[in-house]
């Protein structure tokens, strides 16, 4: 936000999302120094933002990405990420997607399930080509995220169950269509201790000794991804800990020879360089409630209203030194379009101009035109 000076600001048609190009750089430095010398392979997940000058530079930084579906694989081919570091997850691929993937020869269709590989092998077959498949596992493992993005536990749709995974490796193996990478892994969402990714590895290390028994050795280890950000302190943690994150696996896992761990991040890439912009349209006073109202809604940042997001809500214009107490809210037709409640800001009026922080993920990403709202402008600033 610094970078914006207040003319530029005021300029700008809102509501809008505003990305700090720098911060972003600055993020992918951060990662790319941190997996320097050893083994690891980082895939950006395009669902978290897929903007194509965010994709562009995140592929110029040699990011491989992470997809979920065929528009995105078509988004990530056009800025650049090479086919060989691409992997595609998602638990409905459709059969036009899977012809995509294996006619751009990428380099991993994550599988979910045993039907999902079926399908696979057969196109693969009638294409006369080989597609690369990395097994989900669904580790059982609870991240204790919100229960809507916790994904790593027996009752979530994802992945492959434990006691089903060796007779599904021993399906991939013998499958003519399939070459049968590894095994893939991803217990959540916004995880910012390192407790669980530390029982992932255990988990990984017991599998894969299991495995080594009958065997059996893996190329490609995928953690996944699932490190959080700090929304209550964007500009104080603007980087995320990929230090600690990444140490966590330098030191948990035991590797085989010849073995790469992938990753798959989204959100500690691409949130905090994102702030949505907006403009107060009224200050409208309930009883004993004051409500700021926004030009930006629900439709523009989702995160809110779908589970409950807290984003630092901070008003630009503003130089009052008095505060009051408000609701934050959006002009949508619903009473979940709320981004935050009794939030205390200086006295705020008609015309100021609000930046709802750290929505450079499942920001724009997410924007819809209910109501029948246009989508946010995006901006880039040095």
């Amino acid at each position: 936000m610094h970078h914006l000076s207040l003319d530029q600001l005021t300029s700008l048609s809102t509501p809008c999302y505003c990305y700090d190009m720098q911060l972003l750089r600055l993020t992918l430095k951060a990662i790319n120094q941190e997996i320097r010398q050893f083994p690891f392979k980082v895939h950006y997940a395009v669902k978290a933002n897929g903007n194509a000058v965010i994709l562009k530079e995140i592929a110029e930084h040699g990011l491989g990405a992470d997809l979920v579906s065929g528009g995105e694989l078509k988004a990530a081919l056009e800025a650049g990420f090479k086919p060989q570091a691409i992997a595609f997850s998602g638990v409905g691929k459709t059969d036009r997607e899977i012809e995509a993937g294996i006619e751009s020869d990428i380099f991993s269709f994550n599988v979910e399930s045993v039907p999902e590989l079926e399908v696979i092998n057969e196109i693969a077959l009638r294409m006369g080509k080989n597609a690369g498949v990395v097994l989900r596992v669904n580790p059982d493992i609870d991240a204790h995220t919100h229960r809507y993005i916790t994904t790593g536990t027996a009752h979530d749709k994802f992945g492959i169950s434990l006691e089903m995974l060796p007779q599904v490796v021993r399906m991939a193996r013998e499958m003519r269509g399939i070459n049968m990478r590894g095994l893939h892994f991803h217990i959540g969402s916004q995880i910012t201790t390192m407790r669980p990714f530390e029982m992932l590895c255990d988990k990984i290390n017991q599998l894969q000794d299991d495995f080594e028994q009958q065997g059996i050795m893996f190329d490609i280890i995928n953690v996944g991804g699932g490190l959080g950000i700090d929304y209550d302190n964007p500009d104080e943690n603007p980087v995320p800990d990929f230090g600690s994150y990444f140490n966590v696996f330098k030191q948990g896992l035991k590797l085989r020879a010849g073995q790469e761990v992938h990753f798959e991040l989204g959100r500690s890439i691409a949130a905090q360089c994102g702030s949505l912009i907006a403009r107060v349209v009224f200050v409208k006073e309930n009883r004993d409630k004051k409500f700021v109202i926004l030009d930006a809604g629900m439709n523009d940042l989702l995160r809110p209203a779908l589970y409950q997001a807290n984003h630092r809500v901070m008003n630009l214009t503003s130089s009052a030194a008095a505060v009051d107490t408000y609701d934050v809210v959006g002009p949508v037709c619903e009473s979940s379009d709320v981004f935050a409640r009794d939030l205390q800001l200086p006295i705020t009026s008609r015309g100021d101009i609000v930046a709802i922080r750290s929505a450079g993920a499942y920001g724009e990403s997410m924007a819809s035109t209910y109501n029948m709202r246009p989508l946010p402008s995006s901006h880039f600033f040095d």
